[in-house]
């Protein structure tokens, strides 16, 4: 009997924040306060799971308090409304960095502290977050504190990260997430075709003035990432410019927040 109270007090865990936390998060949280009621509730169940299983790794001795944690793993977990937990799989820790990196071009690694001067060595480059494919995600708080309090159409950091960590986990960071079959072809279709159109047009005029953040053209998983970001942004915007591109987000991360932004 003992035994089995044991496995009872495990499985009924200690909630990590209470109602009063979660309540000051919304009201400070533009994204989380225009979710419905029934996604919010399914996010504050995926933001205690990710709280339980990442670890949030401040760096460069940056403090970061129980509602800074909870900010992040809520934001973070928007990508997941749909897709559950299991977009937590294969990773666990996030490195939280006061500013943006700096990084070795064309590699990922350990990231190098700025200098006092803030000099700029050659072969390096500063960023603002990136994921490593087996490894952690890592932010700038500066970056992501902002974005959450204040979001502009078209930038939400983590949410940009998260796409990556979805779409690797089928092994290849290619654009594409897990999807059924017959799902995957017709998103391949839609994306490829939108990102084709994308590079096209900024080949014609490197400066022109796109629809969505040219950092897109990049690559099929920047694309994607970029993508993201609009949708829970900006959807109108996307809406418009790639319709095929926005039902699939739609149908993969649940209808966007309703909010204003500037």
């Amino acid at each position: 009997m003992a035994a089995w109270r044991g496995w009872r007090r495990w499985w009924r865990r200690e909630p990590l924040f209470g109602e009063a936390e979660w309540s000051t998060l919304l009201a400070r949280s533009p994204l989380l306060a225009g979710l419905g009621d029934p996604d919010r509730e399914r996010l504050r169940e995926l933001s205690a799971e990710f709280l339980r299983r990442q670890t949030i790794t401040p760096a460069q001795g940056l403090r970061l308090d129980a509602g800074d944690r909870l900010a992040l793993a809520a934001h973070a977990c928007l990508p997941l409304l749909r897709f559950g937990a299991e977009g937590l799989r294969g990773w666990s820790q996030v490195i939280v960095h006061p500013g943006a990196f700096r990084v070795e071009q064309g590699r990922h690694g350990a990231p190098h502290e700025m200098d006092t001067l803030e000099v700029v060595h050659e072969g390096f480059e500063d960023r603002e977050g990136e994921s490593w494919e087996h490894g952690p995600m890592v932010l700038s708080w500066a970056d992501l504190h902002t974005e959450m309090t204040e979001p502009e159409p078209g930038r939400q950091l983590v949410i940009h990260e998260m796409a990556h960590k979805l779409d690797a986990l089928d092994g290849l960071m290619d654009g594409t997430p897990p999807l059924p079959r017959d799902w995957q072809r017709q998103w391949a279709l839609d994306f490829g075709a939108a990102f084709a159109a994308l590079q096209d047009e900024l080949d014609a005029d490197p400066e022109a003035e796109t629809a969505i953040d040219p950092y897109a053209a990049e690559a099929p998983e920047e694309f994607f990432a970029v993508c993201s970001e609009y949708h829970f942004t900006a959807p109108e915007l996307l809406r418009a410019s790639y319709p095929a591109v926005a039902a699939h987000l739609e149908r993969f991360y649940g209808a966007p927040p309703t909010l204003s932004l500037r």
